[in-house]
């Protein structure tokens, strides 16, 4: 498991109330910083590719299982990916019964139109045979506790998996009368890998007062009254835009906004990879359990003065407390 530390943007004066007094929210962060993000690949033996992600205290787990299948009649030399969210009850007890259900397919319906961009995945090397056979990649999503920021934690999850993901190449033998066979490798090394450079990820800019914040725990999310999600990639180019929230955006914060989302995004998309390298160079060697830490340099063009005071008070009294900081990052 690796771990993206807090890294940060260009800092906007705010805090939670929207008051312009500090560039400081109540867990000490800028507007743009993200919580510590813990990223482990292949931690399920049974799938093609998984992985899990904590954002602060937001844990999801995404399974890819890569299934032969019959390719859809309007795209006959393609393969496709199918979404299926679990909201579990022990996230949050709002998932009783069928409250989860809203939330699930809220994710299911943003995930399709995210990946309905021809650029997202290659599906064309998916297909097997036209018009009958391809690799049809089952994702799924479980959400195991809910701490803020669904969208962002899940989008990165669902990135890392497909990183992850291993398809076992196949060749198709045909007789003498025409009929065709598919024969499968047996060679846990001789698969096709995805590539998963233009799979966005999910920017959440939540709307607070007269300022918007990125990352927002469940208090923060309670203060606000809209919330724009986008779907970024590591170009920094935007895919698609969808609005949450009952409140209202003008133009000029809707602007901002995208702005803000396609500068975090890009170091966000930067940073993402570089653990995903980490993690692959591993390959049979990673200890399970053992936390790797990666400590990202800050990018802002300059950090608030109040906010390395503070960071530094956490940091002394963290030492004092509990010694060594190996489980702590910003």
């Amino acid at each position: 498991m690796s771990t993206l530390g807090g890294f940060t943007g260009r800092p906007i004066p705010t805090n939670l109330l929207g008051e312009e007094k500090e560039d400081l929210r109540i867990d000490g962060r800028g507007c743009e910083d993200y919580r510590c993000i813990e990223v482990e690949t292949d931690v399920v033996s049974n799938t093609s590719g998984s992985a899990r992600v904590k954002l602060g205290h937001t844990d999801i787990l995404v399974g890819v299982k890569a299934e032969m299948g019959t390719p859809k009649l309007e795209n006959p030399k393609e393969g496709y990916l199918e979404f299926f969210v679990d909201c579990s009850a022990n996230a949050t007890p709002e998932f009783e019964g069928r409250g989860g259900e809203e939330l699930a397919t809220e994710i299911v319906n943003t995930l399709y139109r995210i990946f309905s961009n021809e650029s997202t995945i290659d599906v064309k090397s998916l297909c097997i045979n036209p018009r009958e056979h391809c690799w049809v990649l089952y994702v799924d999503v479980l959400l195991l506790e809910c701490g803020g920021n669904l969208f962002d934690a899940i989008s990165i999850a669902v990135k890392a998996a497909l990183f992850n993901t291993r398809i076992p190449k196949v060749r198709v033998l045909e007789d003498e009368e025409g009929s065709k066979e598919i024969e499968l490798s047996d060679d846990p090394y001789d698969c096709i890998r995805l590539n998963v450079e233009n799979v966005p990820c999910i920017i959440t800019l939540s709307k607070i007062g007269c300022r918007h914040v990125v990352d927002a725990t469940l208090q923060e999310e309670a203060c606000s009254l809209a919330s724009l999600l986008l779907s970024v990639t590591s170009r920094g180019t935007l895919t698609c835009m969808k609005k949450l929230g009952n409140g209202s955006l003008d133009p000029e914060s809707i602007f901002e906004m995208m702005e803000t989302g396609k500068r975090v995004g890009k170091m966000l998309h930067t940073s993402l990879q570089k653990i995903l390298d980490k993690e692959e160079s591993l390959g049979t060697t990673r200890q399970k359990g053992r936390v790797r830490r990666t400590n990202l340099a800050c990018h802002c063009n300059g950090c608030n003065f109040f906010q390395q005071i503070f960071m530094a008070l956490l940091f002394s009294h963290t030492l004092q407390r509990f010694g060594s900081p190996t489980n702590f990052c910003f």
